[in-house]
C-alpha cells in the first residue's frame, strides 16, 4: 500500500489537474454546482452497484469518480470565494472530533448504540430542531425510512425487542387486507406503506439493510430470468407462449446457478 506521503502527493497531483481542467477544457469549464448533481447522484449509485457486486476494482473506480466530484465542487466553492477544499477536510474533521468526545474528550461509552445517541443528542445541542432535519428529502423512500428509524432510535424512541416489531409487522398486514376486503383504494395505499415501514423496521432489527436485500434480490431475479430468456431463444421458444410449468424449470435451473 501507498505511505501516507504518497497518498498525499496522490492527492495533491489531483488537485493540479482539476484546476488546469478548470482553465483550460470548455466541458469543465462550463460545470457549476448545479450542472454536477445529477451526476454525482448517477455516480453514488454505480458505486452503490460495485459494492454489492463485492468488485474490489470497480469500487477503487467508483471512489475515483466520487472524489473528483468532491474536488470539483471545492474548486467551484473557491473560484466563488466562499470554500475550498482545506475548508471542506477541515470542517468534516472538526465535526467529527465534536461528535467523538468519546475519542476527544472524557466520555465513556460502552457500545454503539450509546455512540448513536451521544451523536443525535450533540447534533441537537448544534441548533438542530429535530432529529430528523439531518434526513435528505430527496433520497429514496426505502432508504429515507431506514435513515429516519435509525435517527429516532439515537434518541430511544424504538422497540426493545425483535419480536415486538414483528408482531407490528403482523399487525399492519392484517390492517391492510382489510382495507383490501374493503376495496379502497386509497387506504390500501396507506396501510401498504406501513407494512412498508414496519418491515424496513423490522430489517433493522434483524441487522438486515433493506436496500442492499431488495437490491440483491433485484439483482438475482434479473440473472434468473435473462437465463430463461437465453434458453427460450435456444429452444425456439418465445415465453410469451411457454406455459407457467415449462418457465419454472428453467427458473429452478437459474437458481442452481447462483
Amino acid at each position: 500500500m501507498n505511505s501516507r506521503a504518497q497518498q498525499l502527493e496522490a492527492f495533491n497531483r489531483l488537485l493540479d489537474i482539476m484546476d488546469e481542467l478548470r482553465e483550460k477544457c470548455p466541458w469543465d469549464k462550463k460545470q457549476t454546482l448545479e450542472s454536477l448533481r445529477h451526476l454525482t447522484i448517477e455516480e453514488t449509485y454505480e458505486l452503490a452497484d460495485a459494492i454489492l457486486d463485492n468488485d474490489l476494482e470497480e469500487i477503487k473506480k467508483e471512489l475515483g469518480d466520487l472524489l473528483l466530484h468532491i474536488v470539483f465542487y471545492a474548486k467551484i466553492g473557491s473560484e466563488k470565494k466562499s470554500f475550498d477544499i482545506a475548508d471542506v477536510a477541515n470542517s468534516i474533521s472538526d465535526k467529527l472530533i465534536d461528535r467523538h468526545p468519546h475519542i476527544y474528550g472524557d466520555i465513556e461509552v460502552k457500545d454503539e448504540e450509546e455512540v448513536q445517541q451521544n451523536w443525535e443528542k450533540l447534533k441537537l445541542k448544534e441548533g438542530k430542531k429535530s432529529v430528523l432535519e439531518g434526513v435528505p428529502k430527496s433520497l429514496p423512500a426505502m432508504v429515507k425510512a431506514n435513515r429516519i428509524q435509525d435517527k429516532v432510535s439515537g434518541v430511544g424512541f424504538d422497540w426493545e425487542e425483535p419480536h415486538q416489531v414483528w408482531e407490528k409487522v403482523q399487525e399492519e398486514l392484517g390492517e391492510l387486507n382489510e382495507e383490501i376486503e374493503k376495496g379502497n383504494k386509497e387506504r390500501i395505499e396507506s396501510e401498504f406503506g406501513d407494512v412498508l415501514f414496519s418491515m424496513v423496521n423490522y430489517a433493522r432489527f434483524i441487522d438486515v439493510n433493506p436496500e442492499n436485500a431488495l437490491e440483491k434480490t433485484n439483482k438475482r431475479f434479473i440473472h434468473r430470468f435473462q437465463y430463461l430468456e437465453e434458453v427460450a431463444k435456444k429452444q425456439g421458444k418465445k415465453i410469451a407462449n411457454m406455459s407457467l410449468a415449462e418457465m419454472n424449470v428453467f427458473w429452478n435451473e437459474a437458481k442452481k446457478t447462483q
